[in-house]
């Protein structure tokens, strides 16, 4: 499945807050809100069983985390459609945007437009 065909999948599943003019705030409000609740995963991880590292997260605990993870990529879906981009072009942008800082040595700087 590519990025865009996902994209058009979740269409079929938002409700009506997540489309019309209320669909920017409400998708990315959303996207915060799933992103939170990964990183509240991830501390409690760190801070109660000492996982330090992707690789260290136990099998039983990855469920909830995919879980989680695919909330904050539906809400991600969402929000892109809501501004009419998609997501194959956001991720090869993205690539692009990492390779050339990369080339240039500047993947560990700072700024927007390194």
């Amino acid at each position: 499945m590519t990025f865009n065909e996902y994209q058009h999948s979740t269409v079929k599943t938002t409700i009506g807050l997540a489309t019309g003019e209320t669909s920017l705030l409400y998708c990315t409000l959303g996207l915060l809100g799933e992103a939170g609740e990964v990183a509240e995963k991830i501390k409690k991880l760190w801070r109660n069983k000492g996982v330090k590292s992707g690789a260290d997260v136990p099998v039983k605990d990855l469920p909830l985390l995919i879980a989680e993870l695919g909330d904050v990529l539906w809400y991600l879906s969402a929000l892109a459609t809501a501004i009419g981009i998609q997501l194959d072009d956001i991720a090869l942008g993205n690539l692009i945007k990492v390779q050339s800082r990369n080339a240039r040595g500047v993947l560990c700087s700072e700024g927007d437009t390194r």
